[in-house]
């Protein structure tokens, strides 16, 4: 028998059984804490008898139901989202330390920590700061981490050989053609290894011929990417193939594990109408406004390294709002990559620091929203 309650999306099915006392009792709970929807008779015996009583509850009352016996609702679970390191160990420590300052023991022991991308390049310690994502899941055992993968990291990856392959088997000097005529310009890599190189990797270990960069206001070090420190940190000069031999394999492993989308259900998020549950999508650059969403997701979910240049990693103005297949739905955008912090309604840019020396790098902790800052580590401070 198939039976489908008042309430949106509850549809049960199953034979319905013989009422007992606790069933009877279960279905007065109903009762008080549905006052005002149509249930049915058989729904109530279904309550009763069939189902647990959460599973027949919107969410926030859903909650409560699981709460303590005073009918307190269930604390939620933190997120943690940290935005670009761009290889600052003394940053990364800091926000750390502020991260586990600020929020209650219990809380932060347990918490979701989401890492926006972007953990080489530019600041002198790239090294390091693998070596303490690396860390982390020893450290604090009940935490849940995630690493997302920025467009740095895509970069860096395909340099030293660690970058998934294509899932057709298409070489990846396939990825070339599209961009073949900035490579004079930009200097990319021709050394040993690049003749199936991800074109990212070429451009990340080359030699650009600007020295500076306009759009920061502050020279180019080494390549477009601002790889140079990230070579150094590992010993060896920009633009040596060494580093392949450099990094060491637990680090490999790590930038070709890194995912390129991350989808969490059922996170809470305060408002001014109280706190609501949303899901949660968590990427490097964001989601193209105008493009087929699910293509995008199937591009992410999938690491589709065929493409010679992920717009959802990289991109600017074309990933700085929520796509139009997400307008109107209760979804958390969050990223990082742009180089500042920005909030509008449910889209959350994540990237205080960009990269630069002086500026902190900064999280987003849900469901209070709080935007927690490094507070050692800047030029400034030093």
């Amino acid at each position: 028998m198939v039976i489908t309650s008042s309430a949106p999306g509850i549809r049960l099915q199953g034979n319905i059984g013989k009422i007992t006392s606790t069933a009877l009792a279960r279905q007065q709970n109903c009762k008080r804490l549905l006052p005002n929807r149509s249930i049915s008779t058989d729904l109530l015996r279904i309550c009763g008898s069939l189902l647990p009583l959460p599973l027949l509850l919107p969410p926030t009352l859903s909650s409560r139901a699981r709460g303590n016996d005073a009918g307190e609702m269930a604390p939620p679970r933190t997120v943690i989202c940290v935005g670009d390191v761009h290889g600052y160990i003394s940053k990364l420590e800091s926000l750390w330390a502020n991260l586990q300052s600020a929020l209650p023991a219990d809380a932060f022991a347990a918490a979701l920590v989401i890492f926006l991308g972007d953990y080489n390049d530019r600041g002198p310690d790239t090294r390091r700061v693998l070596d303490f994502l690396l860390a982390l899941p020893a450290r604090h055992p009940a935490q849940r981490h995630v690493f997302l993968c920025g467009n740095h990291d895509l970069a860096f990856a395909a340099f030293v050989g660690a970058l998934p392959p294509p899932p057709d088997g298409s070489p990846f000097a396939a990825t070339w053609d599209q961009y073949i005529d900035n490579e004079a310009h930009e200097g990319w890599f021709r050394g040993p290894g690049h003749e199936d190189m991800h074109v990212q990797g070429r451009r990340w270990g080359g030699v650009i011929k600007e020295r500076w960069n306009p759009k920061k206001g502050l020279p180019y070090k080494g390549s477009i990417y601002d790889a140079q420190p990230t070579f150094e940190s590992y010993g060896v000069a920009h633009g040596s193939p060494d580093l392949m031999k450099a990094v060491p394999e637990e680090h490999k492993k790590f930038l070709h594990d890194l995912v390129w989308v991350h989808e969490e259900e059922d996170v809470r998020i305060d408002t001014d109408g109280g706190q609501i549950l949303c899901k949660l999508i968590a990427v490097h650059a964001g989601l193209e406004k105008s493009l087929d969403l699910n293509e995008q997701l199937r591009v992410l979910r999938t690491r589709d390294t065929r493409v010679p240049k992920v717009q959802m990693l990289s991109g600017r103005q074309d990933v700085w709002n929520i796509p139009q297949d997400l307008a109107g739905k209760q979804t958390i955008v969050v990223s990082g990559h742009h180089g500042k912090l920005h909030v509008d309604g449910l889209r959350f840019i994540i990237d205080e620091g960009g990269g630069y020396a002086d500026k902190p790098i900064a999280a987003v902790v849900f469901p209070s929203k709080e935007v927690i800052r490094s507070t050692e580590g800047t030029a400034s401070q030093n």
